[in-house]
């Protein structure tokens, strides 16, 4: 039997898993069809027979025997004299079959026809793996560490497959070593210099959403929706979940008994704080939600321009806003509206204060910025916070608090 040795080509294809047989024959069948045009101007009477299992391939070509002297198309007929010449009781009328002997066609165009399928293995191996991932996108996977950068870490998942979990797609807090599994959702698939570029994320608000899809089986059967999630990755989140079934409480059947269900996302999570709360049509209590754990003194709402004034008690002001602004903010993505908050001083006997701003010339601008930005603008604001508090929320060192207090302490005792 002619055949050439194809044997590194076909375990290409056997390891590449999803391309099935039929489309390993037709990749062959088609390279050396190419080659057979090239050679005889036809491919009309020639088999291609490719033994997958052995790694090797035969071609056959079919002509039919006809008296002497009366061949019109060589390629599909063949004179009664030649044939015998290969067979000597073959009769006209028969069809001839003979091996074409793979050489023939030379060392070159052999060589090219590997190249071919080689590149066409390739080709096949990144649509499927377009294919695979893009049905895939927004699923949790794992998949282990192989590399890791400074600006993006290298996976490969159970097939060796490459996918890339870039650095701006991570929690501030995670760090990965080469072997560790690590588990990300598919953000989406790009196609880099024509290759397919599989991009992860854990900071995608689907990976929160997937994660409690796994946890509480209630979402999982569609129960409970989640209807929102805004995220500050590693910092906190916000769930709003609603329920289809009136006996079941969505914030309670999320968080778990004693956090069981929430405690492993947080984990996952790097200890992010997650809020879950009841969402709701009505806007000024869905805004009232979102602020937790703040509570609200009273509320004006204008709907045409999306304005929400919120009125709190001044020891809830700093819960409102957040550290670094964070919880105002998540509160603005998940409601839609643009929240400005303001002291509730009414029934409360006016207490003399001083607005920071009056110690400019004594506390440098950034340290006034920082303080501003967890909600304290007067100086009693900043007193009524502890020296441990005001360090755990801001990113002022314990001997500036200590000499900010100092600073603003004095000046009432002065008054």
């Amino acid at each position: 039997m002619a055949s050439i040795n194809l044997i590194e080509a076909f375990q290409e294809f056997k390891d590449a898993e999803n391309i099935d047989r039929p489309t390993l024959m037709k990749v062959v069948e088609d390279v050396f069809k190419t080659l057979l045009r090239k050679k005889y101007g036809s491919d009309d009477n020639f088999d291609v027979i490719v033994n997958a299992e052995k790694g090797d391939l035969e071609i056959v070509r079919r002509r039919m025997i006809v008296a002497d002297g009366e061949v019109n198309d060589p390629l599909a007929e063949i004179a009664y004299k030649d044939a015998t010449k290969i067979e000597p009781d073959f009769e006209v009328g028969e069809e001839l079959y003979q091996e074409v002997d793979i050489m023939d066609f030379g060392r070159r165009a052999i060589l090219a026809a590997k190249q071919t399928l080689a590149s066409r293995i390739s080709d096949l191996k990144k649509n499927v793996l377009v294919k695979k991932y893009n049905e895939r996108v927004g699923e949790i996977i794992s998949a282990e560490v192989y590399q890791v950068w400074k600006k993006e870490i290298l996976l490969l998942d159970e097939e060796g497959s490459e996918l890339i979990l870039p650095k701006s797609e991570q929690i501030p807090q995670d760090y990965f070593k080469k072997g560790e599994n690590v588990r990300a959702v598919v953000k989406k698939v790009d196609l880099k210099n024509n290759s397919p570029v599989i991009i992860l994320s854990r900071t995608h608000p689907s990976f929160l959403s997937k994660l409690l899809e796994i946890e509480v089986p209630e979402i999982f059967d569609g129960l409970i929706v989640i209807k929102k999630i805004v995220r500050e990755p590693g910092e906190r989140a916000k769930v709003a979940v609603e329920s289809y079934d009136d006996r079941i409480d969505p914030v309670g059947a999320c968080v778990g008994m004693k956090g069981s269900r929430i405690h492993g996302i947080v984990r996952e999570l790097k200890n992010e704080n997650i809020d879950v709360i009841n969402w709701t049509a009505n806007s000024q209590l869905l805004i009232q939600r979102s602020l937790t754990p703040a509570r609200i003194s009273s509320m004006e709402l204008n709907n045409e321009t999306m304005q929400a004034d919120v009125y709190l008690k001044p020891d809830q002001v700093s819960l409102a806003i957040g550290r670094r602004g964070v919880n105002i903010k998540l509160a603005q993505e998940l409601t839609g509206y643009s929240i400005d908050v303001f002291r509730d001083t009414e029934g409360e006997p006016e207490e003399f204060d001083i607005d920071l701003e009056e110690f400019s010339d004594e506390i440098e601008n950034w340290v006034l910025d920082e303080l501003k930005r967890i909600g304290c603008d007067t100086a009693r604001s900043v007193l009524n916070l502890t020296a441990e508090e005001l360090e755990r929320r801001t990113d002022l060192e314990k001997e500036t608090i200590a000499d900010v207090r100092k600073v603003l302490q004095a000046e009432f005792e002065k008054e």
